[in-house]
């Protein structure tokens, strides 16, 4: 009778011994559970949208991905002339050939100022870097435009109701003279709508 009821008791004393235990070793595998959560970062707005000259031909593409700092630019395109080319953003999602300034309106200018990195009174949110063509009329560059964004509803949203256009003219800008930089006639142009996002 003392031999079962030791076994029992011993018995007993493992199971509470062995559960006690065993609810000690879970403590440290829930704490270091991953619960499922929200992804914190949402995909960031793109848009990539064909380029095209005045003849109505396609030459190349841009791609605009929001970031960090602003909107990132890839832009790849072929059949300029060799040497610098003025770059804007303009007000209008509308690229219609041959005359694009007429389809896409002014400069994209939210804030209201005049144009030109080097004018004092400016510059416009649209306002960017000119790029380079090589000797066989190539440009491939990557830039970050600072002061827009893709993200609707703000007010240097380049994604508003009627979108905005990105225009490679057929000079260089002079970063001062208002309203383009005297950077002569649009020569290509690419529309930032909502229909050319991701």
């Amino acid at each position: 009778m003392w031999k079962l009821s030791s076994m029992v008791l011993g018995a007993a004393l493992l199971t509470a011994a062995c559960g006690s235990a065993s609810e000690d070793e879970k403590v440290p595998v829930n704490e270091n559970e991953e619960t499922p959560v929200e992804q914190e970062n949402a995909a960031e707005p793109e848009i990539t949208a064909p380029v095209m000259n005045v003849d109505g031909e396609e030459i190349g593409t841009v791609t605009l991905t929001e970031g960090p700092t602003g909107v990132a630019m890839d832009l790849d395109v072929t059949g300029l002339e060799p040497g610098e080319h003025g770059m804007h953003f303009h007000e209008t999602g509308v690229c219609t050939a041959p005359d694009f300034k007429a389809s896409a309106g002014g400069h994209f200018n939210p804030t209201g100022k005049q144009h030109g990195m080097d004018n004092p009174e400016g510059h416009h949110a649209g306002d960017l870097e000119n790029i380079v063509a090589d000797e066989d009329g190539n440009a491939k560059v990557s830039i970050t435009a600072e002061e827009v964004t893709l993200e609707s509803g703000k007010e240097n949203s380049l994604l508003d109701e009627d979108g905005s256009a990105l225009i490679i003219h057929e000079g260089a800008d002079d970063y001062k003279t208002d309203p383009a930089g005297d950077s002569g006639s649009p020569f290509a142009c690419a529309e930032i709508t909502s229909e050319n996002m991701k």
